[in-house]
């Protein structure tokens, strides 16, 4: 195969509960992630130079920062390390999820790299060697290479699938003048250091299960919320108009700066996006784990 395209798709959070800082400076935390079809798109070539070739296009802002430091360069880079592979790839990169709004755009990308270039070169490797390499880009990576609605737990880096819930129609409203990092977010909290047992994070883990096993309405929880939305209101303004446009629930997207709301109908979230002219806008869905396997293999 000369060449392989391949989405990648971006994610919210449904609950994000931080339990404390570890001894070893992560944090410990539970989350559900959703796939949404807001998507970015690679695609892959193999040639004649040994080098990986990277260009971006849709985010000028990327295509200025050093090649080595983008997640895809080092996703396909440590494969090519992995497989003993001299020859080059050429990766055109097309980004539509915007950066650092807590979409998981940048791993979503490296976890679509690693899943594009094995397609590409017809290599495979076991799963928890694809897993550890996944890691080693990002704590959520591991996330990207299944999709569907699952539970992160530890760094968000041990994945392990949940059901599916119906197809939902989400608005995501991303602030053109509001960049929170990721680590700022994290020194916001000023979580305490995790003094918790592992008999007592099991059980927070077990109670934290039983409320994602069975979503209700009004389940959406983001510990970042309280200290993102204190620095800035305006995305707390975000969430309350989401939600007295018909939102049924709204929340911050990951780390933010991205807020969404759940709708009940792709409609009504179009007549809510006309309602932040001054933001980017994305009217989605989110995507079952099967569907977001197929798309990743390039099949309906």
């Amino acid at each position: 195969m000369r060449e392989v395209r391949i989405p990648a798709f971006a994610k919210i959070n449904l609950r994000l509960e931080i339990l404390g800082k570890r001894s070893d400076g992560y944090h410990e935390l539970r989350t559900v992630f959703q796939s949404l079809s807001l998507h970015d798109e690679l695609r892959l070539r193999i040639c004649k130079q040994p080098h990986v070739l990277l260009s971006i296009a849709g985010n000028p802002a990327l295509s200025r920062e050093p090649l080595q430091k983008n997640l895809v360069y080092r996703a396909v880079d440590a494969l090519r390390s992995e497989f003993k592979i001299r020859s080059g790839v050429e990766i055109e990169l097309k980004k539509s999820i915007p950066a650092g709004r807590g979409l998981g755009g940048g791993s979503s990308d490296a976890a679509a790299a690693l899943l594009g270039y094995m397609r590409l070169t017809g290599r495979t490797l076991p799963l928890p060697r694809l897993l550890e390499i996944a890691s080693s880009l990002g704590a959520d990576v591991p996330f990207f290479l299944f999709g569907g609605r699952a539970l992160g737990v530890s760094r968000g880096d041990e994945i392990f699938p949940l059901p599916d819930v119906p197809k939902v129609a989400v608005l995501v409203v991303s602030p053109k003048d509001i960049h929170v990092p990721t680590l700022d977010a994290y020194r916001w909290l000023k979580a305490r250091p995790l003094t918790l047992t592992r008999e007592a994070v099991n059980h927070t883990l077990w109670k934290f299960c039983a409320l994602c096993w069975s979503p209700q309405e009004n389940d959406l929880s983001n510990d970042f919320e309280r200290p993102v939305f204190q620095r800035y209101p305006r995305l707390a303004q975000i969430k309350r108009v989401l939600l007295q446009k018909g939102a049924a629930e709204a929340s911050l997207a990951g780390s933010g700066s991205a807020v969404f709301g759940v709708f009940p109908s792709p409609a009504l979230a179009r007549r809510a996006a006309v309602g932040f002219p001054d933001d980017q806008t994305f009217v989605c869905e989110t995507l079952s784990r099967d569907r977001y396997v197929r798309k990743m293999k390039g099949t309906r």
